[in-house]
This record gives structure tokens, C-alpha cells and sequence, in this order.
């Protein structure tokens, strides 16, 4: 009779363990408790979703993010079942993709970042001497004449005609601004709001006859390049490495996580100091598109999750860390990169942002420019 007593009380022991297990599972602690969300985001995000801080801030509060990186505009021919989100770099392929999967309204948009183009410091100080840029004091910042420019590339001008260009072997052929295929990607297809709107008398591109009009010089900028990247992430990090065009559009938010890399404010990668900027110059066209990394939620999971990046403080910051200016608040971006205030535009003063077309216009201007009827 001890016997049984004692298995029968070993098994109410143990079964009691068991119960006390499930229970603090179903109301346990809440910041070790995460549920999965995937998502389909543009390349330049990659980062900030890989950083261990920002994957701690979102399982503090109950995430654990998978994500996969795709173009903005190469997102609509993507199967999204099963994904909780997608989270294009503009509003345009997002109001696209949104249509397309009923998403409710509004959106979250919880950062932007300017277009920008970086240049080598010989090629920015002879885009100044023939009239095309200005250069701020120190020569890490300035900024590009987009109409100045534009007039060059119509007329097909070579680095060769400008001043100074034949003291820098590597200043030869068209002068042109590398940028992404305008067909997948964010990027290039602001490039074409940007320059499209310049083209078109300071008014956005929003008929067919405004098509027409300005068609022939997009094309020109594009057809110029040959082979464009699919993405500004591989077109930017060929430029640090010192390969590809002397001019190079990105977004603006890539160049201040460069500049934070390692000095206590970047991506963890410990190199104990700045990262080294080389001959880096940032060129601000005094006419650019601003990229607003916009969420399109499929789930509820996924538009809490884009509400998360909107408001929490933490992800803000980090945010920031990576480049990104948040969304209603200036005076976090401009803290934060104040030591980089010698290649950063904090303020954007003298910059205009020019209208974006709508998604069908600038479907249209992206294949006019690509060659296709």
C-alpha cells in the first residue's frame, strides 16, 4: 500500500509540473514570448532588420521578424501569400500592392530618405568648376543643378568637356549618374520622378502628352548606362569599393549609416571608430524625390508590426542608426548624425521635393525609358 501511495503521489507531483509548465506558457513572462511575422522588404532595410538590437527591440515587444529582400516594384509580381507584410522603399509600389491585396488604409509609413548622389571628390570638384554642382566649405557636401545637369546630358556631354576632368584618368566617356533599373526598383524610378518633373517646367509628369514630352530625355539617361543594378544596395556598396561610375544615385539614408558605422551609433560591426569615408562627397540635387519606406500590411500582425516601427522610441532610434529619418520628428535625425553634419544635408536646406507621378504613369515612364513601346 506505501508503494502505490507513493507512485500515486509522484504522479500528482509530476502532473502538478506540468500544469504549473502550461500555465506559464498561456500567462507567463510576455517579453520572451514572440510570434513569427514575414515579410518581403527592399534590400536597403536588410540591415536594419538584421541588426541584433533592432531583433531584441522587436522581441521585447513580442516579434521575431522574417524577412526576404525583393525590388519595390518587382514586390507586385511576387506570389505574398503566406507573408504578413511587404515593405516597398516608396509609396507609389506600395499604394500598387496595397490595391492589389485590399490592404486597409491608411498605411503605415514609418520612415523616409531623400535620393541623393554620391561622387568621388575629383569628379564633385569638376561637376563645380563646369557649373553642374556647388560645393559646401570642406568639400564632403554639396550640391547638383538639376537643370544644369540635365541640359548636359541632352546634349551629351563628356566628362572630357569640362574643366579640369583631363588631370583624372578615370573622368572619361558620357557624363551620366549611375542609378538603379527604374522597372524593379524604388530608386531608379524616383530618379524619373525627379528628373521628369525638372524636364517638364517644375510640374509632375500626369498625362500622356507629359510623357511624350519628356520620354526622350529619360530614355537618355538610362540607355546611357547600359546594365543597371537591380538594386541602390549593390550599386552603393560598388561605389565604396571604388568600382563602377563616379556618380551614383542612393538613398541618403545608406551614406549616414556608412558614416555611423562603428563609433557607437551604427551597426555593431566594432570597428571603434568612424567609418572612413574616403573621398566621399554627397551631392543633394536641389530637386529629389524622398523615398517613404512605406508598410503594406497583408495580416494584422503585419500592420501592427508597421505601427510598432511608426511609434516605439526604441525602433526610432535605431531607425536612425541606420540612415533613415523617422517619420514627424526632424530633430531626431539631426541629433543624431550631428557628427556627420560636414556630409549631411540634416535639414535638407535648398532642396525641393518634387511630386512623385502616380504608379500607372510611372510604370509607363520606366518602360519609355527602358526602350519599350
Amino acid at each position: 500500500m506505501r508503494r502505490i501511495a507513493g507512485i500515486v503521489l509522484a504522479v500528482l507531483l509530476i502532473g502538478g509540473v506540468v500544469a504549473a509548465v502550461v500555465a506559464g506558457r498561456d500567462n507567463g513572462d510576455q517579453s520572451t514570448a514572440t510570434k513569427t511575422v514575414r515579410g518581403v522588404i527592399g534590400s536597403e532595410k536588410a540591415e536594419f532588420f538584421a541588426d541584433p538590437d533592432v531583433v531584441k527591440a522587436l522581441a521585447a515587444k513580442g516579434y521575431t521578424v522574417r524577412t526576404e529582400t525583393s525590388g519595390s516594384w518587382a514586390m507586385e509580381g511576387l506570389d505574398l501569400k503566406g507573408y504578413d507584410f511587404a515593405f516597398p522603399s516608396s509609396q507609389a509600389p506600395a499604394d500598387e500592392l496595397a490595391a492589389k491585396y485590399k490592404a486597409r488604409q491608411p498605411l503605415p509609413r514609418p520612415f523616409y530618405s531623400p535620393l541623393v548622389v554620391v561622387a568621388h571628390r575629383n569628379a564633385a570638384e569638376v561637376l563645380a568648376a563646369g557649373g553642374l554642382a556647388t560645393l559646401d566649405k570642406g568639400q564632403h557636401r554639396g550640391t547638383l543643378k538639376m537643370g544644369a545637369y540635365l541640359a548636359a546630358a541632352d546634349n551629351d556631354r563628356t566628362w572630357q568637356q569640362l574643366k579640369g576632368a583631363d588631370k583624372y584618368g578615370e573622368l572619361t566617356g558620357t557624363l551620366y549618374i549611375a542609378s538603379t533599373d527604374p522597372e524593379s526598383s524604388s530608386s531608379g524610378a524616383l530618379y524619373l520622378a525627379a528628373t521628369s518633373y525638372v524636364a517638364n517646367g517644375g510640374r509632375v509628369v500626369a498625362s500622356g502628352a507629359d510623357v511624350n514630352r519628356t520620354a526622350p530625355l529619360m530614355r537618355k539617361l538610362v540607355s546611357v548606362q547600359g546594365a543597371q543594378q537591380p538594386s541602390s544596395d549593390a550599386a552603393f556598396r560598388d561605389f565604396v569599393s571604388g568600382a563602377g561610375n563616379p556618380l551614383v544615385l542612393v538613398y541618403e539614408s545608406q551614406v549616414a549609416s556608412l558614416l555611423g558605422e562603428g563609433n557607437g551609433s551604427g551597426n555593431g560591426n566594432g570597428n571603434g571608430g568612424q567609418q572612413d569615408a574616403g573621398d566621399l562627397t554627397v551631392l543633394y540635387p536641389d530637386t529629389t524625390a524622398n523615398s517613404d519606406h512605406t508598410v503594406v500590411p497583408l495580416t494584422e500582425e503585419g500592420r501592427a508590426l508597421g505601427e510598432l516601427l511608426s511609434d516605439d522610441p526604441v525602433l526610432r532610434k535605431l531607425a536612425v542608426r541606420h540612415g533613415f529619418r523617422p517619420q514627424g520628428d526632424a530633430a531626431e535625425f539631426v541629433a543624431a548624425t550631428a557628427a556627420h553634419a560636414a556630409y549631411l544635408n540634416q535639414r535638407l536646406t535648398g532642396v525641393r521635393q518634387a511630386p512623385v507621378p502616380t504608379s500607372g504613369v510611372l510604370h509607363e515612364m520606366a518602360r519609355r525609358a527602358r526602350g519599350q513601346s
